[in-house]
């Protein structure tokens, strides 16, 4: 105690309250039982009772030093325009800043890592259960295949599920493939050079062409027309221009002179 009174002595400066801002007081009256607890009556074990002293006797200096001040006509509240430099550095902060966002990308790459395993994990779940699925259909097929060699069963269902997995399967494929489409060199030939058509027997008949003869004509048909002739004829000026017999060259002479 005596150490304690002689530090006091060495530290204690003669300045105006103003300048030291000392309040010394017990704690404030409690509310519920309107009486100020006394020091002795509080439990340093229990740290309710501990902090609750300690957060009245701040709020008894606070009821003292707050009129003092505002007698004195100093300010208590910090204006809005405040401006308090931080206690850290910029280059402290930004050292924070990357630690911080260092430790979220590998939380982040820890979590998709732990996603891909579960993922993986229910992938190879779901390929043991269709392979062992497969497995039982393989075991029931071939017991069903050695009881009726062996004459315990007469039914042969186990072929038509067969043959009904198979058809089911090819029309998956049909369908996918329906759905797929021409690929893409496919594609580019088809706008280059036309979707083509049909070739082999383009120009054969059939019951409605035979039937139409609204473009028939006779004329030409029958080698009348002015222009073409018959089936194995020439046809044209040259059969019209055709030059005459000898005998009738003859004739023509004979009738001149």
């Amino acid at each position: 105690q005596d150490g304690l009174k002689q530090c006091l002595a060495e530290f204690r400066q003669q300045l105006a309250w103003v300048e030291r801002l000392d309040v010394t007081l017990g704690p404030v009256a409690d509310p519920v039982s309107q009486s100020a607890s006394a020091s002795d009556a509080v439990d340093p074990e229990n740290d309710f009772q501990r902090e609750m002293s300690f957060y009245r006797q701040a709020q008894a200096a606070v009821l003292e030093a707050l009129p003092r001040l505002h007698k004195l006509q100093v300010p208590t509240r910090r204006p809005d325009d405040y401006f308090a430099e931080m206690a850290k550095s910029d280059q402290q902060m930004q050292k924070i800043r990357q630690k911080l966002k260092s430790k979220q990308e590998a939380m982040e790459r820890s979590e998709k890592a732990k996603q891909l395993r579960a993922m993986r994990k229910y992938g190879k779940k779901v390929q043991v259960e269709i392979l062992q699925r497969r497995q039982k259909e393989k075991k029931n097929m071939l017991n069903a295949v050695k009881k009726y060699q062996k004459g315990l069963s007469d039914k042969l269902d186990f072929l038509d599920e067969e043959q009904t997995s198979s058809q089911g399967n090819k029309k998956g494929n049909a369908s996918q493939r329906t759905k797929k489409g021409p690929n893409a060199k496919r594609r580019y030939k088809n706008q280059k050079f036309g979707f083509g058509g049909k070739k082999k027997g383009s120009k054969w008949n059939t019951k409605e062409s035979f039937n139409d003869v609204s473009s028939f004509q006779s004329k030409v048909a029958h080698s009348k027309g002015p222009g073409k002739g018959g089936r194995g004829g020439k046809g044209g000026k040259k059969a019209l221009n055709k030059r005459p017999g000898k005998r009738a060259r003859q004739k023509m002479k004979n009738r001149a002179r």
